[in-house]
């Protein structure tokens, strides 16, 4: 068996046997050959049937043979080779030694594949860009092989839905970019492999009846070839592209033995490329959302539907006077935000924004909070303390739920408001104030002036301007573009950075789940989902949402039915009832709203509907 002798500086020798298609030389700790001071692959032995070539597989890396510098060259037996600090003799013949045993010859082999294979997952496990990834893979596969070339190639899809194999990555045996050979390579075997799903090795190629006429054969004058497909793994298990491996200048460089370590080395690249294209994809899904949120941010509102639009619209005009504005909508859907644009983008901005919740505070607290109280004015007011009326002066008041507020507040309120004054509990004076005011509530208040609990004059005096919110649900896309919002708000809070975003079945839960709590609910779930998701995408399961729980898509006919009866109801309350205004205003006949209300009589509503 030929070997080469490794010549000490004291005089021992070391015998290396060339018993591999392939042996490395280099400081790498798995190199075949490991010598300091040299780069990690420095040069290789290829053996073809008796004929062993050396060629350097580091352009920095000096090779000597028989004292002449080289490249690439066929070894004689008896020949010096000098690498680096490293003296060698090649020996083509021993046969005056003895051969190891075959099967301490594949042990040995196999340990150092073994070797390769985990040193070659290190190196893909640190390259996690993906253009970094793809080069490392193909120089590991390259030297891996002893092929003079190597190409990757992936499948994607072309815009127009169709899968097309392209090259990705081309390198030499130096480590080099072969731009110019990419255009040469799709050919029968790429397409045969990505087509079948089984790899292909061809030891003389210039002689094959199958593939010598292979465009790549013939443009890049191969002589050996080798084509394993790269498969995802998974129930899927459909390839995603393929290894090309060609040698120009050794026949029978490749055969089944060399096929089978490069389709272990594949599958295992599979793995890391598979999880890199993922979180690549995921990268670019990320970037394009952030832009859709850079597009639908108004402040602190995010919102690109029609409704949100409006709402913006009006904001800006109100934001500039001083009118009293009145924002209605579900619980949750972001009310004090708009107060709070009103109040940044308007005259006011300098001055204070003073929230208060009138229903969160007891009926017999809230005149003292409202307006304030001197000392000794009840049992406890041991201090004057100016109301929330007086600590907004000069800025914007905030009455969240202003429907829960008693009647015989709403009167001391719209007092405060027509005269600019307000009197502390206990108190025989006024003060002067200058507040602008901005309502919310989510309650219907047209009704409650009709059933008596909400006074008519304090609806007109705050409804100047109204604003109303859609529910979250009636928003379409933006549930997705908030989800994913906030999901980055919350990791960055909590400081997680595996989490990467939603999965596709997350992001049509999502878009079907009603939300009944709006926005603060969503924002409920995904700070769950942030502290307690385990993998790097949110699932349906870490959000809580359960299929039950998701409304079905209706028929066309069933929603256009749906918005009919929800558009008619809308009309008959506006109208307060009037059912001849309403069918002039909507253009029917009055038998229809008739029609309408006989049915609403007999049977309740579909589920949805407004009851």
């Amino acid at each position: 068996m030929a070997h080469l002798l490794w010549l000490a500086v004291d005089g021992t020798e070391t015998r290396v046997p060339l018993f591999k298609n392939l042996t490395t030389i280099g400081s790498d700790p798995d190199s075949d050959v490991v010598i300091a001071g040299l780069a990690p692959s420095a040069a290789v032995i290829t053996r073809d049937g008796a004929q062993h070539t050396i060629a350097s597989s580091d352009k920095r890396a000096e090779i000597l043979v028989s004292g002449r510098p080289v490249r690439k060259q066929l070894l004689v037996d008896g020949e010096d080779i000098v690498v680096g600090p490293a003296r060698l003799r090649f020996v083509a013949d021993d046969s005056g030694r003895p051969a190891p045993a075959p099967a301490a010859a594949r042990a040995a082999g196999d340990v150092a594949a073994w070797r390769r294979l985990v040193a070659f997952s290190k190196k893909l496990g640190e390259a996690r860009e993906i253009p970094a990834l793809l080069q490392t893979l193909m120089d590991e596969v390259v030297a891996l092989t002893g092929a003079d070339k190597g190409f990757l190639v992936l499948v994607e899809d072309d815009g127009d839905g169709r899968r097309v194999a392209r090259v990705r990555m081309a390198r030499n045996l130096m480590g080099e970019n072969l731009d110019e050979a990419v255009a040469q390579l799709s050919d029968s075997i790429v397409r045969r492999v990505v087509e079948r799903g089984e790899p292909v090795v061809v030891s003389d190629a210039l002689t094959s009846t199958e593939f010598n006429s292979s465009l790549s054969v013939v443009s890049l004058k191969l002589t050996s070839v080798m084509c394993v497909p790269l498969v995802k793994v998974g129930a899927d298990a459909s390839v995603i592209g393929a290894i090309y491996v060609g040698n120009d200048s050794v026949r029978g460089q490749f055969d089944e033995a060399s096929l089978e370590v490069l389709t272990l080395f594949s599958t295992q690249a599979s793995l890391l490329l598979q999880d890199a294209l993922a979180i690549d994809a995921l990268t670019v899904e990320r970037a394009t959302l952030k832009g859709e949120l850079e597009k639908s941010r108004y402040g602190e509102l995010i919102g690109a539907c029609d409704g949100m639009r409006e709402v913006f619209k009006k904001i800006e005009k109100v934001a500039r006077s001083d009118v009293s504005v009145l924002v209605t909508g579900e619980t949750g859907t972001g009310k004090e935000l708009i107060a709070r644009e009103i109040h940044k983008r308007g005259g006011r901005a300098r001055g204070p924004l003073v929230v208060i919740n009138c229903g969160a505070i007891p009926e017999n607290l809230l005149e003292s909070e409202l307006f304030g109280h001197v000392k000794g004015a009840f049992t406890g007011a041991v201090a004057t303390k100016a109301g929330r009326f007086l600590a907004a002066h000069g800025g914007t008041l905030f009455l969240d739920e202003v429907g829960e507020m008693p009647l015989h507040l709403q009167v001391k309120i719209l007092r405060a408001l027509q005269e600019r004054q307000v009197q502390k509990v206990g108190d025989n004076k006024t003060e002067a104030v200058d507040i602008r005011i901005v309502a919310a509530t989510h309650r219907n208040l047209e009704q409650m002036v009709r059933d008596g609990t909400f006074r008519e004059d304090l609806y007109y005096r705050l409804n100047v301007v109204q604003l109303h919110l859609p529910p979250l649900r009636e928003r379409g896309e933006d549930v997705v573009v908030l989800a994913n919002f906030l999901l980055q708000k919350y990791c960055t809070e909590q400081g997680i950075k595996n989490l990467k975003g939603f999965s596709p079945r997350t992001q049509t839960a999502l878009r079907r789940y009603a939300w009944p709590g709006n926005v603060r609910q969503l924002e409920n779930r995904l700070k769950r989902a942030v502290v307690l998701c385990e993998g790097p995408l949110v699932t349906p399961e870490d959000l809580d949402l359960q299929t039950e729980d998701l409304e079905d898509i209706l028929p066309l006919a069933d929603a256009v039915e749906r918005f009919r009866r929800r558009y008619i109801d809308e009309a008959l309350e506006r109208n307060g009832g009037n059912r001849a205004k309403t069918a002039r205003e909507l253009g029917v006949d009055p038998r229809t709203v008739f029609r309408h209300l006989e049915a609403a009589r007999d049977g309740p509503p579909d589920a949805g509907d407004p009851a």
